[in-house]
């Protein structure tokens, strides 16, 4: 005859631990968000939409839930800028709230260079003559 097996007391939720979602990881997902936010724009994807070293990068520190973000990026010139890091500071907020459930108070965009089609056509020539 075989004892039945004590059960362990459910541990409320509140008690189990946390998840915890590393900064880097956060940073991630506001880069690529950053990403999508270009790649939206009508006109096509601009330079800052692909890999190498036009792709924006994010910095974030997380405390608690909430994640203060740093986005650096490259623009198209001459376009609407200040609708370019709207779309750019929305699209960051929703995602990070969606894949991270964290809140985003703040987007701070550093914009490191602007691009014009005579700088954009330079950079091809010069790649095809590497």
């Amino acid at each position: 005859m075989t004892t039945p097996r004590a059960v362990p007391p459910r541990v409320p939720p509140a008690e189990r631990g946390a998840t915890r979602i590393a900064d880097r990881v956060v940073a991630k997902i506001a880069a690529q968000a950053a990403r999508e936010a270009l790649a939206a724009r009508p006109g096509g994807p601009p330079r800052t939409a692909g890999a190498g070293a036009g792709a924006p990068h994010a910095t974030v520190t997380v405390h608690h839930d909430i994640a203060r973000v740093r986005v650096s990026l490259e623009l198209d010139y001459p376009s609407d800028l200040a609708a370019q890091c709207a779309a750019v500071r929305s699209q960051v907020v929703r995602r990070v709230e969606e894949c991270a459930s964290m809140s985003v108070p703040e987007v701070d965009l550093d914009i490191e260079h602007l691009h014009s089609a005579h700088t954009r056509t330079a950079a091809v020539r010069d790649r095809k003559l590497r």
